[in-house]
C-alpha cells in the first residue's frame, strides 16, 4: 500500500487532493453545521453522493485539466439527477453519459479503434436495490452505450427479458438499441483526432513487429505498443458509483476496449460481476456496496497486473434525538490503482462543486507492481420515516 499505513487511515481523511481551490474535507457535513447553528434548526435534506473515475492508466500533465473537468461535469450531472429525486441507477447513468461524451476518455466518443479501424464499446450498469443488471458488448454506432445497458436493465425490471435471454452483442446490440429509441451515431463520427492518430501509430508498429518477430513475442509487442501510446489510448474503462437519499446504491462502467483489439472482442466492462457491482444493505448485511473497476488485463499469465477500482460503502445511522426522527447515511469511499495514474471526482448533493484528483504512483515505483489507495468519508442527512 502506498502513501497510507492502514485502511482506517483511508477512511479518516482524503489524501493529496489537488483541487485548485483546496475545498473543504468531505468530513465537513450538514449535520455538524446544523449542530453548531442551533439544536432546533432542521437539517438540510441532501440527495446523495457520487464518485467517478476517468480511467486507470496514464494521464498526461498536458491534459490534466481536461480529465478533471470531465470528472466535475460527470459528478454535477449525477447530483442534478439526485436533487431532482432520481434514484441512484438513473444518476449513475447520467454520470457515465458525460464521461462517454468526452473525447479524452476511452469510452463512447473518442474510444480506441480496433484492428479494422472501427469503434466497438462495452458497458454495464447494476441497480443495488433490485440487483438487476444490464450490459452490452462490442456495440458500434451508438454514442452512449451505457444508455443501452440501462435500457436493458429497465426491460429486465419490467420482466420483458424472459426465457433466459442474454444481453445483445455486436450488430444485434446496435439494432436492439435503435429499435428501442436510442439514436445511432456513425462510427466514423465517434473517432477523434487523438484516437485516429493512435490507431495509425499502432498500426505502423504492428506492421513492423510482424516483419521482425512472430508468435508470443509478436503478440507481446502488439500489446505493449498499444499500451504505451498516447494518454487517451492507454486509458481503459470509465466508471461511477452512486448512493441516493434513500440509501440505494448503483454502479456503472463503460469502455472502448483495448487499442487494436480484434473485432467482436467483449471486455470486462460487459461481464456480470466483473466490470461493476452494486448491492443494497439487507437483513444479514448492514452495508450497501457499489464497485466499478478499470484497467486490464487481469490475467495470471501477465507480467504486470494493471487496473484500478472505485468503491463506495454506506450504512444508515441515527444521529439525532429520536424526537426529531433524523437519520444519517455514512458514506465511505476510496479509489485504488496499480497503473501510473487514475483521475477521480466526487461530490455530494450538499457540495457546491465537485472535488477532483489525479492520483499517481510515487516516482521510481513500477506500475503493475505497486498499489496506490486513497479515499474519504461523507455523511449525508435525511429524515426518517
Amino acid at each position: 500500500m502506498i502513501g497510507l499505513s492502514s485502511y482506517a487511515g483511508v477512511m479518516e481523511s482524503l489524501m493529496n487532493c489537488d483541487e485548485e481551490q483546496q475545498p473543504s474535507s468531505p468530513l465537513t457535513n450538514s449535520w455538524s453545521k446544523n449542530q453548531d447553528s442551533g439544536k432546533n434548526q432542521k437539517p438540510k435534506l441532501v440527495g446523495g453522493f457520487v464518485l467517478v473515475h476517468a480511467g486507470a492508466g496514464y494521464h498526461s500533465e498536458s491534459k490534466a485539466k481536461e480529465y478533471k473537468h470531465v470528472c466535475k461535469r460527470a459528478c454535477q450531472r449525477a447530483v442534478d439527477q439526485l436533487k431532482a429525486g432520481a434514484l441512484a441507477v438513473e444518476a449513475v447513468a447520467a454520470a457515465l453519459v458525460e464521461l462517454e461524451d468526452s473525447p479524452f476518455t476511452n469510452a463512447g466518443m473518442g474510444s480506441n479503434l480496433n484492428l479494422s479501424g472501427e469503434i466497438e464499446c462495452d458497458a454495464s450498469i447494476m441497480d443495488g436495490k433490485s440487483l438487476h443488471y444490464g450490459a452490452v458488448g462490442a456495440i458500434s454506432g451508438i454514442k452512449n452505450p451505457v444508455l443501452v445497458a440501462n435500457r436493458l436493465l429497465s426491460e429486465a425490471q419490467k420482466g420483458k427479458l424472459s426465457a433466459g435471454r442474454i444481453p445483445p452483442v455486436g450488430r444485434g446490440a446496435h439494432d436492439w438499441a435503435v429499435s428501442h429509441g436510442i439514436p445511432p451515431c456513425p462510427s466514423e463520427k465517434m473517432a477523434t483526432k487523438f484516437s485516429l492518430s493512435a490507431y495509425k501509430r499502432n498500426k505502423r508498429k504492428m506492421e513492423l513487429a510482424e516483419k521482425i518477430d512472430t508468435g508470443h513475442n509478436q503478440a507481446k509487442k502488439r500489446r505493449q505498443s498499444s499500451e504505451n501510446e498516447n494518454g487517451s489510448g492507454c486509458l481503459d474503462t470509465v466508471g461511477a458509483v452512486v448512493v441516493d437519499l434513500e440509501g440505494n446504491v448503483a454502479a456503472a462502467v463503460s469502455s472502448g476496449g483495448l487499442a487494436m483489439k480484434h473485432p467482436g472482442r467483449v471486455g470486462q466492462a460487459a461481464h456480470y460481476g466483473c466490470g461493476c457491482w452494486a448491492e443494497n444493505a439487507c437483513n444479514m448485511n448492514p452495508y450497501s456496496t457499489a464497485v466499478s473497476t478499470s484497467g486490464s488485463p487481469f490475467l495470471a499469465s501477465e507480467d504486470r497486473v494493471l487496473g484500478g477500482v472505485i468503491v463506495l460503502r454506506c450504512c444508515r445511522c441515527v444521529e439525532a434525538p429520536p424526537s426529531q426522527n433524523i437519520q444519517g447515511i455514512l458514506v465511505e469511499f476510496l479509489w485504488s490503482h496499480t497503473t501510473e495514474s487514475m483521475c477521480v471526482g466526487y461530490m455530494s448533493a450538499q457540495d457546491s462543486k465537485a472535488k477532483t484528483h489525479i492520483s499517481r504512483l510515487p516516482p521510481g515505483t513500477v506500475p503493475g507492481q505497486c498499489l496506490a489507495i486513497e479515499g474519504g468519508v461523507c455523511r449525508l442527512m435525511s429524515r426518517g420515516e
